[in-house]
């Protein structure tokens, strides 16, 4: 108290400790929602294709290098040790193809988006926002001329922007589930390639909401890689099974080169969303808002 004055208490929106508390929870969640889609409208973007992928993936140049240094270091290793890194290492050398063709899909999405006569921009190319397949994919499109998004989130490893995300499309989150509403929000298509828990986690949620009719649109799903994804999802049996319809299984479609994924996307995508009507100025992608509740 000063001259019998009380110093102004701060306004509830500047008011820190509360935004970072439990009850301001609500409000940071708001935020996840509002701000992104604030820059979509800015950046006149009007829906995506998603690739997902392991974090883990090299280029190939990259893992050639690994491989040399293992290689040149493992005298002084254990023998053991030495086996061990030299596996991995060479197991990373085949796995960055999937790196390259990622790169390359997105460069011919971009190619072929840009192409495409409209007022807003179509199809463009989103990650996770990391390395691996998400920076490959992130890379392709830049290479392509295009912008990219990259939907970051805070994890304990792992997870920084790439470089290649166009920096006004570079989010960052705090919540998954906000991160995941908005790579379903926008995406026309997902590109599935070889990954881990997060990949699978992914895929499964997109593939729940098109099987229970949750999007109110036609979403292309390609997984990409049929040698490693044979070994790891027998989406057949699940049929054989009856644990999921058959109609189910044309939810997916196996792509094994960046051409044979890029004609299926281009041919879906301008079958199921590039009609005769375009969308009304000022509209950013509504169909996702028509869900049922």
């Amino acid at each position: 108290m000063t001259d019998g004055k009380i110093k102004p208490a701060p306004l509830a929106y500047q008011n820190e400790p509360f935004l970072n508390s439990p009850d301001g929870r609500i409000l940071r969640l708001l935020a996840e929602y509002a701000e992104p889609l604030s820059r979509f409208r800015r950046e006149q973007i009007q829906d995506t294709v998603v690739f997902f992928g392991s974090a883990r993936f090299h280029s190939r140049s990259a893992a050639e290098k690994n491989l040399l240094a293992v290689e040149h270091s493992g005298a002084s290793m254990p023998p053991e040790e030495r086996e061990l890194a030299l596996k991995r290492a060479r197991a990373g050398l085949d796995m960055s193809r999937y790196y390259e063709d990622a790169r390359r899909l997105a460069y011919l999405l971009t190619e072929w988006s840009a192409q495409i006569p409209a007022r807003r921009r179509r199809f463009v190319v989103t990650t996770g926002g990391g390395p691996g397949i998400m920076e490959a994919a992130n890379l392709g499109a830049k290479e392509a001329g295009g912008k990219t998004i990259g939907l970051n989130i805070n994890l304990p490893f792992e997870q920084f922007p790439n470089p290649y995300i166009t920096p006004a499309l570079n989010f960052e989150f705090h919540y998954f589930f906000m991160r995941k509403f908005w790579f379903a929000y926008l995406a026309k298509a997902l590109v599935i390639f070889p990954g881990g828990f997060g990949t699978m986690d992914e895929l499964f949620e997109i593939l729940t909401l098109a099987q229970t009719e949750k999007l109110a649109k036609k979403i292309l799903v390609v997984i990409y890689g049929s040698e490693y994804w044979k070994k790891i999802v027998n989406f057949q049996a699940m049929a054989d099974m009856g644990v999921i319809s058959s109609p189910d299984l044309d939810l997916v479609k196996t792509a094994d080169s960046p051409e044979e994924g890029f004609e299926y996307l281009r041919d879906g995508l301008t079958k199921f969303h590039l009609g005769p009507q375009p969308k009304p100025v000022g509209e950013v992608v509504p169909e996702i808002a028509k869900t049922r509740p």
